[in-house]
């Protein structure tokens, strides 16, 4: 009988190839995620499943729902969708981190596909996304408690051709106005809910591997969102492979602070943390967002006994400043980083405050949601991503111009990034995007740029699709560049990453102007500020340039814009101690710090940034 308990542990990298052999000699008894909360339901019954936090205050006990009761709001919210959506429903959610959230993302695949939104993006955006996978029910919050996420609903669902159906959370009961000024069917949801049989599905529909099960979007806040496809077999196959990646037991604690709009907190720390049997404590609608939560989050820790926790580096960090008693986290095993650069600094601060193993993972929406991951008993080493998780691999390649690989690099040779397993999602809904990204023989081009050590760690060093992403938040640096080309004096924009001791990086941008324009870069940081709608893509700083420096067909060459902008920065932080210290760039792309400081000032100032460096 499947029993994940009797699977070996990930403590080492050898250890994926024995927990590979267990998974082909036990082969999961669910293909669905349907069938994996069935499954779940039965073995973990009376366990808690799932324990909502309203306020993030440590006098509150949260809402809790066992194993079984999460089941049955799942299969009364499925039967609902499917009866007032069609067979196979396609579910637009826009909600903040509710159990209704939860009940809603799996349901709507138990009948049909669940398409999570994040509620920050553009209502264009939106209205893009919904109308792309033709959806058939709207799931927000009402107009008595949904605040700016309604305004924006509204904005939205009349633009939404294919709509049978809007579904909202709030107080009141009755929305009959509200239905005749729509046009359509307006429900609240919990009354709704309340009204359907938990005890079966009313179809057997889309209860295949292969059926489809979710859309995500992807491609960050700003610019245009690709809406990735994953289906059942995607999903499962990943959250089994992660479960199997970290230890536990029927009855830990996850702390879920990440949106569910997103697939780590869906997969990585929910459906996965089903599988183990684990506890689901969401930390409040706003997450690591509710400044509750951080005030309180040691002492949350504490209560509740918490075991493991997924976040991105800018969240360690303010946790780690929050002025919290972190010995209070005793009960903290394991803590999942990342989506951002991890700095030695960071790291220890964190693992000598908390005791805990801190592992650095890596992932991609069209990966499902993780690949790699550090090994629980592995050396904690700061810049490697970990290793390929079960049932994936990870290739570093050299890829032609058609995007054909041409070889697999050498160890320690730089490379694009590649994955391939049972979780690589079946493409991009708008089926044009998928070029150069679903290679030959199932391959994943991840447009990630990275390197294999000798121990088959996986090392990133740079992104093909040149995103920039800041304290795990994805931006588009043609939003920037559209923006600052829309002054009458610039000729050439090229907006990148630079780094940030906080965020890991935060936009910046190289301008060259039109000859005979008078401008300086104040004002065009002033121009960019109007003109760029997402406050966290505003570039931070602006530099002026001659020229830009360009391949041999002529296209901006990012990395060294890169490497420009992160000489400036790291000049501007050896000044604050030493006035004349200097920063220089060897042929190798290796910064060389020359300064009147003791070596150990050096190394604790360098900690703050993921660059390669040596001192004079």
């Amino acid at each position: 009988m499947f029993d994940i308990r009797s699977a070996p542990t990930f403590e080492g990298f050898e250890d994926v190839a024995q927990i590979e052999q267990w998974m082909d000699e036990n082969p999961a008894p669910f293909s669905t995620t349907f069938e994996l909360l069935n499954w779940a339901a039965q073995h973990y019954s009376d366990h808690t499943a799932l324990r909502f936090l309203r306020t993030g205050t440590l006098e509150e006990e949260g809402d809790a729902y066992s194993y079984r009761d999460f089941q049955t709001k799942v299969i009364q919210t499925a039967n609902s969708f499917y009866a007032k959506g069609g067979a196979t429903p396609t579910v637009g959610l826009m909600l903040p981190n509710l159990p209704e959230t939860l009940f809603s993302i799996l349901g709507a695949q138990a009948v049909g596909i669940v398409e999570p939104l994040n509620p920050f993006l553009e209502g264009e955006h939106l209205v893009a996304l919904l109308n792309n996978a033709k959806a058939d029910v709207f799931v927000t919050l009402g107009p008595n408690v949904g605040g700016e996420i309604w305004t924006k609903a509204l904005e939205v669902v009349p633009q939404i051709s294919s709509l049978k159906a809007l579904y909202v959370i709030d107080s009141a009961t009755d929305f009959a106005d509200l239905s005749a000024k729509l046009g359509i069917p307006v429900y609240n949801f919990t009354a709704e809910i309340a009204s359907q049989s938990g005890e079966a599905l009313a179809t057997d529909h889309n209860r295949e591997g292969a059926a489809l099960a979710s859309y995500f979007h992807t491609g960050g806040t700003t610019g245009a969102p690709k809406l990735a496809q994953h289906t059942h077999q995607n999903e499962v196959e990943n959250a089994l492979s992660l479960a199997l990646a970290y230890p536990g037991k029927p009855g830990d604690v996850c702390f879920v602070g990440l949106p569910l709009f997103h697939v780590n907190a869906v997969i990585g720390t929910g459906i996965a943390s089903l599988l183990k049997g684990h506890t689901i404590l969401l930390g409040t609608a706003g997450g690591y967002r509710t400044p509750e939560v951080i005030a309180n989050f040691w002492g949350l820790i504490e209560k509740h006994q918490v075991t493991l926790f997924s976040c991105v580096p800018t969240v360690l960090n303010m946790l780690l400043d929050s002025g919290g008693s972190v010995e209070k986290a005793d009960s903290l095993e394991t803590v999942i980083c990342g989506a951002a650069p991890l700095t030695k600094a960071l790291a220890e601060r964190f693992t000598a405050a908390t005791g805990a193993h801190l592992a650095q993972g890596y992932g991609l929406t069209e990966g499902t949601c993780v690949s790699t991951i550090t090994p629980m008993d592995a050396e904690n080493v700061v810049g490697p991503v970990g290793v390929g998780l079960p049932g994936q691999r990870v290739r570093v390649v050299q890829l032609t111009d058609d995007f054909d690989i041409k070889k697999d690099c050498a160890v320690e040779e730089i490379g694009a990034v590649l994955i391939r397993g049972k979780n690589v999602f079946k493409g991009y809904l708008e089926a044009e995007r998928n070029k150069g990204v679903l290679l030959a023989d199932g391959w994943l081009n991840t447009g990630d740029l990275g390197k294999l050590d000798a121990e088959g760690r996986v090392w990133l060093t740079g992104r093909q699709k040149d995103l920039i992403i800041r304290g795990g938040h994805n931006i588009d640096p043609a939003v920037i560049e559209e923006a600052l080309m829309r002054h009458p004096d610039v000729s050439n924009v090229a907006a990148v990453g630079q780094p940030d001791a906080y965020a890991g990086e935060v936009p910046c941008a190289f301008v060259v102007l039109k000859s005979g324009a008078d401008i300086s870069e104040d004002d065009l940081i002033a121009f960019a500020a109007q003109e760029v709608a997402e406050r966290a893509a505003r570039p931070q700083h602006i530099d002026i340039l001659d020229e830009m420096p360009v391949t041999r067909i002529g296209k901006i060459f990012k990395p060294d814009l890169r490497l420009m902008a992160a000489q400036r920065v790291l000049r501007e932080e050896l000044r604050k101690s030493d006035p004349k210290g200097q920063v220089h760039l060897d042929e190798d792309n290796i910064f060389t710090i020359e300064a009147d400081l003791n070596s150990a000032v050096v190394e604790e100032m360098m900690a703050n940034y993921s660059v390669e460096w040596r001192f004079a």
